[in-house]
């Protein structure tokens, strides 16, 4: 456990490894002075007798390799092919040490752990107005691609978050059914920047079924920039700049083909949305920790003298505290839900949607005269094609190309 050579064996071979630095063990307390007794005492495990004699009994091989390995997670290449009992004792024993609260090694500890395990690592997320614990971890949430739920609602994300590119990238392309997103004043650019990707490469969100963009400040206007989403089913709009009338119902249905809920769905409830898989009590930890302000005894003159004069402690508190970004009351929620979802294939469209007359009537005010054009060639070939393939390349604007070119 010195620095000494390190010696290993790999498919037959004895290579020698001079660039890892293996972790120290931990130091423990002794009534004798003897270092070879302070080694060897990890290694043991002292109970006392139904007489109150003290006695001990040595560890097993497994469980010495097991927390041998745990302390230097950050030295293994890849835990695929591992069955899974190894695996979930090994995030233990990991958990136990503490060894996911090191910033600088629980990003690739838990890349280990999803790569190798994918949704058993975490399969939900709820960070539902916990927006300090997305700030501080965000390279630690970007591991867990097999995510089939994400709950961001009122983490001020607002209209240029870095999570975005993690959301529309190819690792969350296959799982990602739910996503929450409401609360966070994200407008139509937002939106706009959130979906580019999936409208301009055709990937990402592929199996994405429920949407949640509630209580942001977003238009009509923005509809059209979900129409990249093939397979959503549920949409909820309440609290935006949307108000319920024919003309909003006619352009979900010709859109997204979307029909509005009389009453609310509960696929929306929060109650539903939670934390699961085995990083769950992992999260519960980060939270926690940052909730502990640090010590200013165990801090050096100069850091805390940093940390005085840019008052970071204050600055920590206050984002702590601080309010979430959601709707002003309870009252506000209950007043009215804009939930839409998809009809079965044997339903009929609703009889306010099926006049034609009623649809060239009830086109929204934003249209101008050559998005009219566009948007009635579009619902004609719609009514052909499945909705995979309802977009072409003369649906890019000129907002899109820019800021395509700015990519």
């Amino acid at each position: 456990m010195d620095n000494s050579a390190i010696y290993v064996r790999e498919r037959g071979n004895l290579r020698r490894v001079s660039d890892i630095v293996l972790a120290q063990p931990k130091p423990v307390s002794s009534c004798r002075r003897t270092n070879p007794f302070v080694l060897r005492k990890a290694n043991f495990i002292f109970t006392y007798n139904a007489e109150g004699s003290l006695r001990y009994t040595t560890k097993s091989l497994f469980e010495i390799t097991l927390l041998f390995v745990a302390d230097n997670i950050h030295h293994v290449d890849s835990l695929v092919g591992f069955p899974e009992q190894i695996g979930d004792r090994l995030f233990a024993a990991a958990e136990e040490n503490r060894v996911f609260l090191n910033a600088d090694i629980s990003p690739k500890a838990l890349q280990l752990f999803s790569d190798a395990y994918g949704e058993m690592v975490l399969g939900s997320l709820c960070l539902r107005n916990r927006f300090p614990l997305l700030h501080e971890r965000l390279d630690e949430i970007k591991t867990f691609h097999s995510l089939k739920s994400l709950d961001l609602f009122g983490c001020r994300l607002g209209d240029d978050h870095e999570i975005f590119q993690h959301l529309t990238s190819s690792s969350l392309a296959s799982s990602l059914i739910q996503l929450f997103i409401g609360g966070n004043s994200l407008s139509d650019v937002g939106l706009q920047r959130l979906t580019a990707p999936i409208r301009m490469l055709r990937k990402g969100l592929d199996c994405l079924q429920l949407l949640d963009v509630s209580y942001n400040p977003i238009s009509v206007r923005a509809l059209r920039y979900l129409t990249c989403l093939p397979k959503l089913e549920n949409l909820d709009v309440s609290g935006t700049s949307l108000k319920l009338g024919t003309g909003l119902k006619t352009t979900m249905w010709d859109l997204l083909r979307l029909n509005y809920s009389e009453k609310p769905l509960d696929t929306f409830d929060h109650l539903k949305c939670k934390t699961e898989g085995r990083a769950q009590q992992v999260v519960n930890q980060w939270e926690t920790n940052s909730s502990q302000m640090p010590k200013q005894k165990k801090i050096d003159e100069s850091r805390a003298s940093a940390l005085r004069f840019f008052g970071r402690q204050k600055f920590v508190r206050e984002v702590l505290n601080a309010a979430p970004l959601v709707c002003e009351s309870e009252e506000e929620t209950k007043r009215e839900r804009l939930h839409f979802f998809r009809p079965a294939a044997n339903n009929h469209i609703p009889e306010k949607q099926t006049p034609s007359t009623t649809n060239n009537q009830a086109k929204p005010a934003w249209h101008n005269i050559k998005k009219r054009q566009r948007q009635s060639e579009r619902c004609d070939s719609s009514n052909q094609s499945p909705p995979t393939k309802r977009l072409s390349s003369s649906a890019l604007t000129a907002e899109d190309m820019d800021l395509l070119n700015s990519y």
